[in-house]
């Protein structure tokens, strides 16, 4: 009896886990904007990732994202940052962004599903998370300035 038990358990949890996964997990909302070295300044709306669990959810399973719209991830501190993009069905680009708002590395289209290691290369206290392509068609650039209310809170 207890072996049928264990396998009902079992097989629950296989079939239950992968949809329990792809719940959308809450994120805040705020603006950011980024001021080009040419004086552009680009609005977009992005949701807030401050706890590990948000870091380590961002924005896997989503299957769209408006064109000004985004992810912030603020780790709390300077250092170096390692993200992929396993279960993130979006190709995106990413911005490493210094504690003063500084786009220090730019990681254009990152490749849906790929356990490639994306390394900031230097340290950094914020990652913006854009749909692929925006870097490009917008002209963003390393040194390029990042602001919203993450990135301007003292902490």
């Amino acid at each position: 009896m207890n072996i049928v038990k264990s396998a009902l358990l079992a097989l629950f949890f296989m079939i239950a886990a992968p949809a329990l996964a792809q719940q959308e997990m809450h994120f805040d909302k705020e603006p950011l904007v980024i001021q080009t070295a040419t004086g552009k300044m680009l609005n977009f709306t992005v949701e807030i990732a401050t706890t590990n669990e948000q870091r380590e959810y961002g924005l896997m399973f989503r299957k769209e994202m408006p064109e000004n719209a985004g992810m912030i991830f603020d780790f709390g501190e300077s250092r170096r940052v390692s993200m992929w993009m396993e279960n993130t069905i979006l190709p995106l680009d990413m911005l490493f962004i210094d504690s003063g708002g500084t786009i220090r590395h730019i990681k254009e289209n990152a490749t849906p599903y790929s356990r490639d290691i994306i390394d900031s290369i230097g340290e950094v206290k914020y990652v913006v998370e854009l749909n692929a392509g925006v870097v490009k068609k917008l002209g963003i650039k390393v040194g390029d300035k990042v602001a919203s209310p993450t990135t301007t809170r003292k902490k």
